[in-house]
C-alpha cells in the first residue's frame, strides 16, 4: 500500500517551509485539524518513510567521520556558504564557509542534538522588568509568559517522549504535572562530578531528556550507544520523528525533501502570501499554491528566505518594522574541562545525563561581582555535565607515530576528561544580524546569508566569573589539571590566542535564535504573540527566531511549545488549553 500520491500536487491548506523541531510541530498540529499539509525540506531525507506504515529509517550510524567531516546530514559549506563579520567595520566579511552551521536534513538539527529538553524559568520571560536593561543590549520581555505556556511546554514533553524526574531541581519553574518517562541511567562521570559540586553548594539534577528510557511511542528504549549527536541509529530520541509521524499516519501530510523554497509568494495589497516558489530536487522550479505558510527553516534561513521574498529595495517581505534578521542571538558557551588519573568513560551512555541551574540565579556575590565589572548583573547558563571528544576527534589531535599510539591507548582527551559546558545566556544586541551577503552565492544561486555578531560585554564576564568556580569543582572531582575556554573564545579562556580565527569570532553552539523577534507593537517587533507576522496574516514562524530573549537554556522545547501555539492558533483552535494529542502507547 503507497500513501497519498501528491507529489505532483500544486496547491495545499498550508505549506510548511522546513521540517525541523518546529515545522515537525506545526505539520503535526495541522494535519490533527484537518489540514492538508505539505512541508518542504531543502535537506535529504534520511529520517522516516514517507510511504505507510511510515517507518523510521536505518540511515544513521556511530560514524565520526561521516557525521562530523563529510556532511553526511549536511549542508557541505562549500555549497551553501555562510559569510561571517563581527561589526560593519570588517568590510563585507571576514571569512566565507562554516559558521556555525546547523544539519540541513528532514527533521532539521533535531536528530543531531543530544536531547536535552528543560524549560525555561518565570523570569526568563520578563527578564527585563525583574532584571533591568543592560547598557548595550537590547533587553525586553517576552509578549507571553510561563503561564501561558505551561501546558504547552507539558504537550511537547508528551508529544516527543521526555524522561526526567520533576522533583529533582530546585530552581525548576511549577509544573502540571510529571515527565511521560522516568530519567534514564546515569553516566559515572556525572555521578562523581554532581556529588563534587554539591559539596561546591551546587545543585545538580538528572537532565530532561528527549532520549526514551524505557519504550515509548512505538520506539525502542536508549541502548546507550554514546552517540546522541549523530542521529539515533534505533530512533530512540523522539525529536522530531515523533511529530513528523504522526503528521504523516494522518493521511493528510506530504514531505517533499530536497526542495529549495526560493522565496514567498505574496499579494501585498491583501497582506496575504499566496504560497511559495521551490527549486525541486531535480533543480525544476516549481510553485505551490496555498491558503496558508509557516516559515521554519530556523533563525538563520528564516530570515533570509523572508529578506529575499518581496521588495528587496523594502528589506524583504514582512520587515515594516525593519528589525527583520535582528537581535541575533546563540549560547555564548563556556567550556571548563580537567583531565583525570583515572577513566570515566564519558563517551559512553547518554551525551548528558545531568545539568544544574545555579549560574541562572545568580547570589548577592554573584551580582556583587557584576557591580564591580560596570555591569548591574549578569546570568551564565544551564551547566551540562558531560565528556569531551569522540575517538576520531581525540585522534586528529594527536602526533603521529608512537606517541599516536600510546596517547590513543591512555586516552587523557576521552576517557580521562570531563567537562562542564554553560549554555551561557547571549544578550541581544541590534547589530547582531543575519542578512543577505552583496557578493556570495550558494549553489542554486541564492545570496548567502551573511553573520554579523560579537557577543555583549556581558558574556565574557559572566564567563570570567564562573569559569574559575567549575574548575574548582572539576579539581574536587579529582582533575589533575583544569582550563577553560569560550565559544567563540573573544580573547578570552586560556588558550584564546590559539584559537583557530573562525573559532574566534564565530559560535560553535548550534543554537540559533532571534532575527524575527516577538512582540505586541509591529513598530518594535516582526511577529506577534503567537507567531504570526504583523505584515501577513496567514504567515507564521514556527521557530526559534521569534526569541526576544536567548535565556541560558537548551532552545528545543520552548521552540516547540511555541510552534504547537501558534499552529494551533492559525487552525482556530484554543490556545489557552491545547487541545489534547493521545499519547504515544508504549512498545510491548
Amino acid at each position: 500500500m503507497s500513501g497519498p500520491d501528491r507529489s505532483r500536487s500544486t496547491e495545499c491548506d498550508v505549506v510548511v517551509v522546513g521540517s525541523g523541531p518546529g515545522g515537525a510541530t506545526a505539520a503535526d498540529v495541522l494535519a490533527i485539524a484537518g489540514w492538508n499539509v505539505v512541508v518542504l525540506e531543502k535537506g535529504r531525507n534520511l529520517l522516516i518513510d514517507t510511504d505507510p506504515p511510515y517507518a523510521p529509517r536505518a540511515r544513521f550510524a556511530n560514524d565520526e567521520i561521516k557525521n562530523l567531516f563529510r556532511h553526511y546530514y549536511g549542508p557541505d559549506p562549500l555549497l551553501e556558504p555562510k559569510t561571517f563579520r563581527r561589526n560593519a567595520s570588517d568590510g563585507a566579511r571576514l571569512f566565507s564557509g562554516e559558521v556555525n552551521t546547523m544539519p540541513s536534513m528532514v527533521g532539521g538539527a533535531g536528530p543531531h542534538a543530544d536531547a536535552k529538553l528543560p524549560r525555561f524559568r518565570e523570569i526568563d520571560f520578563r527578564l527585563r522588568s525583574e532584571m533591568g536593561p543592560v547598557d548595550g543590549a537590547d533587553v525586553e520581555d517576552w509578549p507571553v509568559d510561563y503561564a501561558d505556556l505551561e501546558a504547552w511546554y507539558a504537550r511537547a514533553e508528551r508529544d516527543i517522549g521526555t524522561a526526567g524526574d520533576h522533583n529533582a531541581n530546585p530552581y525548576a519553574a511549577w509544573r502540571s504535572g510529571p515527565y511521560p518517562m522516568p530519567p534514564g541511567p546515569d553516566m559515572y562521570g556525572a555521578v562523581l562530578s554532581s556529588e563534587a559540586a554539591a559539596r561546591h553548594g551546587f545543585h545538580p539534577y538528572r537532565a530532561p531528556s528527549g532520549v526514551n528510557s524505557v519504550p515509548y511511542g512505538g520506539r525502542p528504549a536508549c541502548n546507550n550507544c554514546g552517540f546522541c549527536m549523530m542521529g539515533c541509529p534505533i530512533h530512540a530520541k523522539g525529536d522530531p520523528i515523533a511529530m513528523l509521524q504522526r503528521a504523516l499516519l494522518t493521511g493528510r501530510c506530504e514531505i517533499r525533501s530536497e526542495c529549495v523554497v526560493t522565496e514567498i509568494v505574496t499579494d501585498p495589497l491583501r497582506r496575504k502570501a499566496l504560497g511559495v516558489r521551490y527549486l525541486d530536487a531535480d533543480g525544476r522550479a516549481c510553485e505551490l499554491s496555498a491558503g496558508h505558510v509557516v516559515v521554519a527553516g530556523g533563525a538563520f534561513e528564516t530570515p533570509r528566505l523572508m529578506l529575499r521574498s518581496g521588495d528587496i529595495a523594502t528589506g524583504g517581505l514582512g520587515n515594516s518594522s525593519g528589525l527583520l534578521g535582528r537581535f541575533l542571538m546563540f549560547h555564548f558557551q563556556t567550556y571548563a574541562i580537567g583531565t583525570f588519573p583515572f577513566r570515566l568513560h564519558g563517551h559512553r551512555g547518554r551525551a548528558v545525563t545531568h545539568l544544574m541551574d545555579d549560574l541562572m540565579v545568580p547570589s548577592a556575590s554573584d551580582l556583587e561581582a557584576a557591580r564591580s565589572v560596570d555591569l548591574p548583573w549578569f546570568r551564565g547558563g544551564v551547566v551540562e555535565h558531560g565528556a569531551a571528544a569522540g575517538p576520531i576527534q581525540e585522534a586528529i589531535h594527536y602526533p603521529s607515530g608512537d606517541p599516536h599510539t600510546a596517547l590513543m591507548a591512555d586516552s587523557p582527551m576521552r576517557d580521562r576528561a570531563w567537562v562542564f559546558t554553560v549554555q551561557g545566556e547571549d544578550l541581544p544586541q541590534w547589530a547582531n544580524t543575519v542578512d543577505l551577503d552583496p557578493a556570495v552565492r550558494d549553489v542554486h544561486g541564492l545570496a548567502a546569508g551573511r553573520v554579523t555578531y560579537e557577543p555583549h560585554r556581558h558574556e565574557i564576564e559572566a564567563a570570567r566569573h564562573w569559569a574559575p568556580k567549575l574548575e574548582a569543582v572539576l579539581r574536587e572531582m579529582g582533575a589533575v589539571h583544569t582550563f577553560w575556554t569560550t565559544s567563540p573564545s573573544a580573547g578570552v579562556g586560556s588558550f584564546a590566542e590559539r584559537t583557530p580565527p573562525v573559532e574566534r569570532y564565530a559560535p560553535t553552539s548550534r543554537h540559533w535564535m532571534g532575527t524575527c523577534r516577538m512582540g505586541d507593537d509591529p513598530r518594535t517587533s516582526v511577529v506577534d504573540r503567537h507567531g504570526r507576522f504583523h505584515d501577513l496574516d496567514n504567515v507564521i514562524c514556527a521557530d526559534s527566531s521569534v526569541f526576544t530573549t536567548s535565556a541560558g537554556y537548551n532552545p528545543t522545547l520552548t521552540l516547540v511549545a511555541l510552534a504547537a501555539r501558534a499552529a494551533s492558533a492559525m487552525a482556530g483552535l484554543p490556545v489557552t488549553v491545547p487541545v489534547p494529542v493521545p499519547v504515544p502507547a508504549p512498545s510491548a
